[in-house]
């Protein structure tokens, strides 16, 4: 098949949603299939087209921003072309314009396969609520539009703002995670360069320095922490630096991290090799995120495989990952204490939280991923030729 993808941010731009459809584009490119990426060329120096591994990719100008936003004024015309010349569109939402692109497959009568990955929420502010209100419309037209939508799981279709009025053309495929498998010597390595002497127990978050990740809410939970691990270390993996429209948000937390700075460091940008021996050396993984933006939480599943449990905040979907894996608790979103009160739980009994590597490995594997991807837009074409 030749299979369009399209969403607003691709690599090389971090955050879950380009993680998943990263290892979805290359693992459907690895099964043999044509696939194509449709994204914005969020900064000038990007090249306008490219082969990463195995897939093309094609971005499109940007003429402006709103907060995290885009506005590509040729992208119809991009889209129009590339419609046209392929089997089947994957449209990745949050998207402004994944309706007009969702209505030229219906032009050219091509399946349409919607996966939403998260609600929309801009920050305060009139300019961020129209811009919100214009997305979660486009949102709801692609949906109408499309033939099929996905969810990570049905516990987030349940409660997502989108997904639960279109419950009935909802498939629920696990998403994809995969990380490589670290040598003993490459991790102990890693701990002598990144971990200081005497540090103990090691706590790692994964995020960009965003305000949907409740970061705050992680170092308000350090005295409780410090006061029975008073060595205790937060080794911080992401984006730190210039992430898009998170400044005011960074500007908030400096206090708080000069107070900590003994006891919570950035490490920047990992790719995976090093993510691999980032959750080989934690205690314990922490993803406190305070709302729908957050869908799930792959980070959580990355720690599972490396060993490390994780304590999650119990919002829709991103409550899973700890049920699915038997590594970890969840807590109270945006309450300190009980993000304490389940860290303290896990560090105390590590071991109760241990589960096998492999059979984690097993059911979210990239190309069982694509396979299910595969099979769905499979029969949307054989419904489509009826």
């Amino acid at each position: 098949m030749k299979i369009l993808i399209a969403l607003t941010y691709y690599r090389p731009h971090v955050s879950g949603l380009t993680i998943y459809v990263e290892r979805l584009a290359r693992a459907l490119a690895r099964r043999g299939h044509t696939v194509t990426v449709l994204t914005s060329q969020y900064e000038k120096a990007l090249p306008r087209e490219e082969v990463i591994d195995g897939v093309n990719v094609v971005r499109v100008p940007v003429a402006a921003r709103i907060s995290k936003g885009v506005l590509m004024p040729t992208i119809g015309i991009v889209a129009h072309r590339l419609v046209k010349q392929h089997d089947v569109i994957s449209l990745h939402l949050p998207q402004l314009d994944a309706s007009g692109i969702a209505l030229r497959g219906r032009w050219f009568n091509k399946p349409v396969l919607l996966t939403y990955h998260s609600d929309l929420l801009l920050p305060p502010g009139l300019v961020n609520r129209t811009a919100n209100f214009v997305v979660d419309l486009s949102n709801h037209l692609a949906a109408k539009l499309a033939d099929g939508l996905c969810a990570y799981t049905e516990d987030f279709a349940n409660h997502s703002r989108l997904l639960k009025h279109y419950l009935p053309k909802t498939t629920v495929i696990t998403p994809p995670v995969e990380l490589p498998e670290p040598s003993i010597d490459a991790i102990s390595e890693w701990r002598t360069q990144h971990v200081p002497e005497g540090k103990s127990p090691v706590i790692g978050i994964a995020v960009r320095l965003a305000a949907e990740k409740g970061v705050e809410y992680l170092l308000a939970a350090l005295p409780k922490i410090l006061e029975r691990y008073p060595n205790a270390v937060v080794l911080h993996a992401g984006p730190v630096d210039q992430v898009i429209g998170e400044d005011a948000y960074r500007a908030k937390l400096q206090p708080m991290l000069d107070k900590y700075s003994d006891q919570y460091r950035f490490l920047g940008t990992l790719n995976p090799a090093q993510m691999a021996l980032f959750f080989s050396n934690l205690d314990l993984h922490v993803l406190p995120s305070i709302n729908n933006t957050e869908t799930f939480g792959l980070v959580q599943v990355e720690a599972a495989i490396c060993g490390t449990p994780s304590v999650a905040s119990a919002l829709p979907g991103v409550r899973m990952p700890t049920k699915m894996t038997g590594m970890g608790r969840t807590a109270e979103p945006s309450n300190a204490d009980d993000l304490a009160t389940q860290m303290l739980e896990v560090l105390d009994n590590r071991a109760k939280y241990m589960r096998p590597e492999q059979p984690i490995r097993d059911m979210f594997s990239p190309d069982t991923t694509a396979q299910r991807y595969e099979a769905l837009l499979t029969d949307m074409l054989a419904e489509k030729a009826k």
